[in-house]
């Protein structure tokens, strides 16, 4: 069986997919998939007209998502199995990663063993533009104080603005990092370099939307994200000079402000990590979308 290596030229394959079915989590978009490239091989294969997306590494293999069609048949996901274990010198890598609330009793009837990953957190997109009430007190604060204080332009990202950005996500990750030892999430802040530099560079063919916030001049706030559903937008990236009081709240919210056709707004997982799962709580989601790996059994 032959497997195609992932190019931005099969955006409208898998675009077609993934419209089979409404989605909640933010891994359901090509624009969150292609961006991985570097950090993993990825390769897709349609086995009995459905999607399968196989990440590799030097760990192993894995499906990054289960299979997508309009109808998947326990065949397919037991060839899908077979094809990871071809794969994986240990079988106890083979996987499939990020299935949906939805589809776990289907998974579980056929006698896999499903655990909890990491959920999404989706907040309501009114909530986030207004940030009215008491509980969003200190977010409004926040937002005030960059007005107040600040002469500023907020305004569409232009690939001319690749490289102030990436130089603001550095200057950012040192000094998170400066500020954090733990090993796991300074290896999220260098993937996630990684993969901001894969969105910038195909940005012009993804459905993806960039905003900046210049201060003076300079850019000093980013953020992007992509329709996951006719009723929920995802948020990839926010990364704001952390020396400007309020300008992480301004951009959030501006952003949010804009996206009126949507009623949620997927700000992502927290990737088990105290401090982000804090940072996510602070904007009071209405509700997690959970996700869940399946393996064998006897795995």
């Amino acid at each position: 069986m032959k497997f195609n290596k992932l190019a931005i030229k099969d955006k409208k394959l898998f675009d077609k997919f993934f419209r089979l079915d409404e989605h909640e989590l933010s891994v359901y978009a090509f624009e969150n998939i292609c961006i991985w490239q570097g950090l993993f091989d990825i390769e897709w294969l349609v086995i009995d007209d459905c999607l399968c997306v196989f990440f590799k590494d030097k760990f192993g293999c894995f499906l990054n998502l289960p299979p997508l069609g309009r109808k998947v048949s326990p065949e397919v996901i037991e060839k899908a199995f077979e094809i990871l274990d071809s794969l994986n010198k240990n079988k106890s890598m083979s996987r499939i990663e990020n299935i949906e609330a939805g589809d776990l009793p289907f998974y579980r009837k056929l006698s896999y063993k499903c655990r909890d990953k990491f959920p999404d957190y989706l907040c309501l997109r009114e909530s986030l533009a207004g940030l009215r009430g008491n509980k969003f007190k200190t977010k409004r604060a926040c937002f005030n104080y960059f007005v107040k204080h600040h002469k500023f332009e907020y305004a569409p990202f232009s690939l001319k603005n690749k490289d102030d950005c990436l130089g603001l996500y550095d200057c950012w990750m040192k000094e998170r990092g400066s500020k954090n030892n733990d090993h796991i999430y300074l290896g999220m802040l260098k993937d996630n370099r990684a993969c901001l530099e894969n969105l910038l560079d195909n940005y012009p063919k993804l459905d993806s939307i960039g905003r900046v916030v210049r201060v003076d001049g300079e850019i000093k706030a980013f953020t992007f994200g992509y329709k996951l559903s006719r009723s929920v937008f995802c948020i990839l990236f926010e990364i704001a000079d952390l020396s400007q009081k309020g300008l992480a709240q301004f951009i959030f919210r501006e952003f949010c402000r804009e996206l009126k056709d949507y009623k949620y707004i997927n700000i992502m997982d927290d990737s088990g990590l105290e401090n982000l799962k804090q940072v996510k709580l602070s904007y009071h989601p209405s509700r997690l979308a959970p996700a869940y790996i399946a393996r064998r059994k006897n795995e």
